[in-house]
């Protein structure tokens, strides 16, 4: 009956219950200090008994990293069961059981065989269980156990970075948070302080400081200057065991870096700055370059330059290089020696970002004083104006002044001055100037209908530098005279029906005058004196630039007179009055009853000439029948025909008959082998054709040669019927070689030049037996036979 109880009391104590898994209060050898009393409850109906624990342990605990020469003793595991007569066998399973944990069988002691590290495995869970050593049965159910490492301090706290990297601003506040640093103990936390770490600085004070607990760095000097120094290097150590004597401790960088801050104004380096420019200077030319230095960097060192005050205010500019940030001072205005020598600039230096909180430092801007000393050089002439315009009437004559352009050295030393007319600009050489005085006078006639505007440019230089000259632009206007004659507004050309009737408008005229009237122009219409009285047409003048041409009587004769010419006086109303004396012609032509022209003898000239519709249809189909005769000469001299080998029968061949079909070209280079001719027995019948693809694939049929000796009908009658069998013969012609005369034949020559001497009559009958292809071949030579018997 204790045995029974004793099983549950095993299987109770393996189970993962607090109220039966009691820790052990002190390690010492594995085991409990008394035996603890298991109280069972839960699964059985019967009344509760207090009953002796079986096992005397629930939980070992192993200190880590054991460094002595013998296996380190765990702890004892003992069985009510066990009598010490050796019966029971202990056995150990579970994590490392076997490598790590061994067991005496006999005795139940534990022992590690091997150093421990609670930072790899903190827990072991193993399995323990007593059986019978005869019959190899449990004598108690298998329980659980627990060995627990115990943590000793061999971890130093290790940090997170090897090097830290930080910045802040410069002249920051105390307790300005830089960064904060962690480190991290692998020891364990719930165990003594091995794992508690604090932070202390050893290297960085007293600039900054470090909280012990939290690792955070802070500022702990006012106003530091990244100016005096940028770059600091703090170590921060952690020490674990709470920073107590004989904990581990580890260390990192940090490295903290002071950025910028608007706290420094520009300053110029000298108070006053001098640059000399020569009078010639173009503007928008620079002149020099100041600078003024700021300790601070990028944007917080940006300056604006600006000229506040002084007499040059107008004639000079500053701007600012973003590059190098100098101030460029420029040329506004050109520069006169002989006006002004010297200009006294202030220009000033500001800040484009200023920081409010350092205002308090003083203004953040700074001047200086520029004096700009004008330097005299050798200028060209100055024209008294920057162009010239003059007028000439164009009837002025040759060399006669129109007018005077005056320049002067400008320079102290007053030069001389002499004046010329660039010609490209007068190619036709028509002004002249006087080198002296400047006087410009005219060297050729001038007409204002052929150029009313002329436009030269003429150059002054120094008599003592040539290379001194300036240019102006002269404008002369050629004014109007009345020099030219009105004239008719067109040629006229005009026809009188014969039927006409008296005073009736045949044509109205009208002038043009090249001459420019500021009044507008006035044109008078006259008959010439010599044909006033005598003309068949009169002119009447209407006032207004227009005349018009009438009939004097009512019939006229084209038979009789035929053409008629009207001298016309044209006049104008200017000073002095040019005439001119115009004619017209008039044709006499036969009109309708409404006045239209039918035909006279001007018909020529008044309709154009040219071809009726159908004689341009006609030249056009000629043209399209000789275009369409040409082609088709063109097209049949292509078509050619071939003319057959055998025009009739009388032509016999020796070896070639023609039955007009075509070979395979140039790729047909294995259609027939001419060697056959000459040793039939290096005749290849294993070659295939390269100029067709055969659509049945025959295994190549190997000839027997020739023998020697052997009759010649009887080989061509071997090839016939050779060439007649063979299913990949091609469709087109192929030569076929029967020529073979044998060797040492009696027959000798097969030709029939030679046949026709023999005494011998042949017979060919045979070649009619040989088929349609030789069918040719025996008309021809019987035939001859025919021909021989006749």
């Amino acid at each position: 009956m204790r045995t029974y109880h004793c099983f549950w009391l095993l299987f109770w104590a393996g189970q993962p219950h607090q109220s039966f898994l009691t820790p052990l209060s002190k390690r010492t050898s594995g085991f409990p200090e008394k035996e603890k009393v298991l109280v069972l409850s839960g699964n059985s109906r019967r009344d509760l008994h207090r009953s002796k624990r079986s096992w005397m342990w629930n939980q070992f605990f192993l200190l880590e990293e054991y460094t002595g020469t013998d296996y380190q003793y765990v702890g004892k595991l003992h069985s009510d069961q066990d009598k010490g007569d050796g019966s029971l066998k202990y056995i150990l399973s579970g994590d490392g059981a076997g490598d790590l944990f061994i067991i005496n069988e006999n005795t139940g002691d534990i022992q590690a065989t091997k150093r421990l590290d609670r930072e790899e495995k903190p827990v072991y869970i193993l399995r323990a269980q007593a059986i019978n050593r005869r019959t190899g049965r449990p004598v108690e159910p298998e329980s659980e156990f627990i060995i627990k490492i115990h943590d000793i301090n061999d971890n130093e706290p290790m940090f997170t970075k090897d090097v830290y990297n930080a910045s802040i601003p410069e002249m920051s506040d105390v307790g300005t948070f830089v960064v904060q640093v962690t480190a991290t103990d692998a020891d364990d936390p719930t165990y003594g302080n091995s794992a508690k770490v604090v932070y202390s600085i050893l290297q960085g004070q007293p600039y900054f400081s470090v909280e012990s607990e939290t690792g955070i760095i802070k500022t702990a000097l006012l106003n530091m200057d990244r100016e005096n120094r940028e770059q600091y290097q703090v170590v921060i150590q952690a020490k674990d065991m709470g920073g107590q004597m004989g904990g581990l401790s580890g260390t990192t960088t940090v490295n903290i870096t002071l950025t910028d801050v608007n706290d420094n104004p520009p300053r110029f380096p000298q108070s006053t700055y001098q640059f000399r420019a020569p009078e010639s200077t173009p503007p928008d030319s620079p002149v020099g370059r100041i600078k003024a230095n700021d300790a601070d960097v990028d944007e917080n060192a940006e300056i604006e330059y600006s000229i506040t005050e002084g007499d040059g205010y107008d004639m000079f500019g500053i701007t600012t290089d973003k590059d190098t940030q100098e101030g460029i001072i420029t040329v506004k205005k050109a520069l006169d020696f002989e006006n002004k020598s010297l200009y006294i600039l202030k220009v000033e230096a500001t800040n484009t970002h200023v920081d409010p909180r350092f205002l308090y430092l003083g203004p953040f801007k700074d001047s200086a004083t520029v004096r700009i000393q004008v330097e005299d050089v050798d200028e060209p002439p100055v024209f008294s104006r920057p162009a010239y315009i003059m007028e000439v009437k164009e009837d002025v004559p040759i060399n006669s002044v129109i007018g005077t352009v005056t320049a002067q050295d400008p320079d102290a030393a007053k030069n001389p001055v002499k004046y010329s007319v660039d010609r490209h600009t007068d190619m036709d050489r028509v002004f002249n100037i006087n080198s002296g005085n400047g006087s410009i006078f005219t060297s050729k006639p001038l007409d204002r209908e052929t150029v009313l505007w002329h436009n030269i440019t003429v150059i002054a230089a120094e008599i003592n530098n040539p290379k001194q000259s300036s240019r102006v632009p002269v404008f002369i206007k050629v004014l109007d005279v009345n020099d030219n004659a009105p004239e008719f507004a067109m040629f006229y050309e005009t026809f009188v029906c014969e039927n006409a009737r008296a005073e009736q408008l045949i044509q109205t005229l009208s002038a043009v005058d090249k001459d420019d009237s500021y009044s507008g122009h006035q044109f008078s219409f006259s008959l010439a004196p010599e044909a006033a009285s005598s003309s068949n047409f009169t002119l009447q003048d209407n006032r207004d630039n227009t005349a018009g041409i009438f009939t004097r009587k009512t019939r006229y004769n084209r038979h009789e007179m035929s053409t008629y010419f009207l001298p016309v006086v044209i006049s104008d109303n200017d000073y002095p009055i040019q005439s001119s004396t115009e004619t017209v012609t008039i044709r006499v032509c036969a009109c309708d009853h409404r006045g239209k022209m039918l035909s006279c003898n001007a018909e020529a000239l008044i309709h154009p000439t040219g071809l009726s519709t159908g004689a341009l249809i006609a030249i056009l189909l000629c043209i399209i029948i000789l275009l369409v005769t040409v082609v088709l000469f063109a097209a049949l001299r292509r078509q050619r025909k071939k003319e057959p080998l055998i025009i009739s029968k009388e032509d016999i061949r020796d070896n070639i008959v023609s039955y007009n079909d075509e070979g395979g070209g140039e790729e047909d280079t294995q259609a027939f082998d001419i060697g056959t001719l000459r040793n039939p027995e290096a005749i290849d019948d294993n070659k295939l054709r390269r100029d067709i693809v055969p659509e049945t694939l025959f295994m190549p049929r190997r000839t027997a040669a020739a023998r020697d000796n052997t009759d010649v009908r009887d080989f061509i009658n071997q090839r016939l019927k050779e060439n007649d069998s063979d299913p990949t013969a091609p469709p087109y012609d192929s030569l076929a070689t029967y020529a073979y005369e044998g060797n040492g034949s009696v027959a000798e020559s097969l030709s029939s030049l030679d046949s026709v001497t023999t005494d011998g009559d042949q017979d060919y009958d045979y070649l009619s037996d040989w088929g349609p292809r030789f069918k040719k071949l025996a008309d021809m030579y019987g035939t001859m036979d025919s021909d021989k018997d006749s």
